[in-house]
């Protein structure tokens, strides 16, 4: 049962942050492993930092028209 409870939650965790446009850490260091091995893995802060930019825009500007 708690089994369960906590793989729901885990499920539910990553579908919350990818329709926020979060994606998850480890499946980006999964992918510069096995597709990218020569480039260097970004850490967590960076990683973060780099998609908030993305969608964000930097400097803190948004990228939208109203």
């Amino acid at each position: 049962m708690l089994k369960n409870v906590t793989r729901t939650m885990g499920q539910l965790s990553k579908s919350l942050r990818l329709m926020v446009g979060m994606p998850e850490y480890s499946t980006y260091v999964d992918h510069m492993k096995m597709a990218h091995p020569d480039q260097s893995i970004m850490s967590y802060e960076e990683f973060f930092r780099e998609r908030q930019e993305a969608r964000y825009g930097s400097k803190g500007r948004l990228n939208r028209c109203c």
